[in-house]
C-alpha cells in the first residue's frame, strides 16, 4: 500500500521527487537555496546596522559633550594665542577654530532681506527657482496642430473602445494628445498621429519558466552584490569601525574613549590657563 492509497501524504523525499526529471528542477532548487542564503545575508547585514545606529547614538549621547568641549577650548586657546601674537595667521587659525563651534545660522539668518512675512518675496523666489515672475504667456496653437487634435480625438477617443484596457490604452494616448496640445507642440501631435495609425503594439511572447528562474537568479546575485556594498560601507565608517574592535563589550571602548577624552580635556584647559595666567 502507497501513501496515496492510505490517504497518508507523501514523504518530504517522495514529495521532492516529483517532476524531478523536468529540465527546470536543478534550476529551482539553486533559486530556492540562493533565497535563503540571501535571507540569512540580508538579516546579518540588518543586525549589523542596527547594532552600527545603536553604537552611533550612544556614542553621540556619551561622549558628544566631550567633543563639544574640545572644540570650544582649541577655540579658546586659539583666540588667546591670537591676541597674545597679533600674527595675521594666529588670527586666521583662532577664526576657524571659532567657526567649528559656532552654531549654523536659521533660516531668517541666511534670507534676510529676501522674506516678508507670508514667505519669500516673489523675486527671490523667481531668483532661487529660475522661474519668471510674471505667468508665461498663452500658447496660440497654430492650424495645423487644431487640425492634428481634432483629427486624434476623433479616432482615439476613449468611447469608440468595447473592451476595457483598449479604453485604458485610449485614454493614456488621449492624455498625451491634450498635453502636446496644449503646449502647441505641432510636431509632437505629428508624431502621435503617426503613432496611433500604426496601431497597438502588439504583445511579446512572455518568458519561458526556465528564463523566469534564470532572471530570479540573476536579481538575486544583484541583490547581494548591493547588501555587500551596503555592509563594506557599514564596517568602514567612523562608527563601524570603533564597533569592530570590541564587537561584544562596545559599552567597554565608550568607556575607554571616554577616559582618553577626559585627560585632553584637562590637557588643553591646562595649556588654557598658562596662556591667560
Amino acid at each position: 500500500m502507497t501513501a496515496e492509497d492510505d490517504g497518508r501524504p507523501p514523504f518530504s523525499g517522495e514529495a521532492e521527487n516529483v517532476g524531478e526529471g523536468r529540465p527546470e528542477a536543478r534550476l529551482e532548487r539553486a533559486v530556492r537555496a540562493a533565497e535563503q542564503a540571501l535571507i540569512e545575508y540580508e538579516i546579518a547585514v540588518e543586525t549589523f546596522r542596527v547594532e552600527v545606529d545603536n553604537f552611533s547614538r550612544l556614542h553621540h549621547q556619551k561622549l558628544g559633550p566631550m567633543y563639544a568641549r574640545l572644540d570650544e577650548l582649541d577655540a579658546q586657546i586659539a583666540e588667546a594665542t591670537a591676541a597674545r601674537t597679533g600674527d595675521p595667521e594666529d588670527i586666521r587659525k583662532a577664526d576657524e577654530a571659532r567657526a567649528r563651534v559656532m552654531p549654523m545660522p536659521g533660516v531668517e539668518e541666511l534670507f534676510h532681506g529676501w522674506m516678508d512675512g507670508e514667505g519669500l518675496f516673489p523675486e527671490a523666489a523667481a531668483m532661487l527657482t529660475d522661474q519668471p515672475v510674471q505667468p508665461p504667456q498663452r500658447v496660440r496653437p497654430s492650424d495645423e496642430a487644431r487640425k492634428l487634435y481634432r483629427e486624434l480625438a476623433r479616432k482615439a477617443h476613449p468611447d469608440l473602445a468595447q473592451e476595457e484596457a483598449e479604453r485604458r490604452r485610449r485614454e493614456e494616448f488621449i492624455t498625451r494628445v491634450n498635453a502636446a496640445y496644449a503646449r502647441g507642440d505641432e510636431a509632437l501631435l505629428r508624431e502621435l498621429a503617426e503613432e496611433w495609425a500604426a496601431g497597438p503594439v502588439p504583445k511579446e511572447q512572455g518568458p519561458t519558466p526556465a528564463e523566469e528562474l534564470y532572471a530570479r537568479l540573476e536579481w538575486l546575485a544583484q541583490r547581494k552584490e548591493m547588501l555587500t556594498l551596503v555592509a563594506k560601507e557599514l564596517e568602514e565608517s567612523a562608527i563601524g569601525a570603533m564597533l569592530r574592535l570590541a564587537p561584544e563589550d562596545p559599552d567597554r571602548l565608550l568607556d575607554e574613549i571616554a577616559e582618553q577624552l577626559l585627560a585632553q580635556v584637562a590637557e588643553r584647559e591646562a595649556e588654557l590657563a598658562a596662556l591667560l595666567g
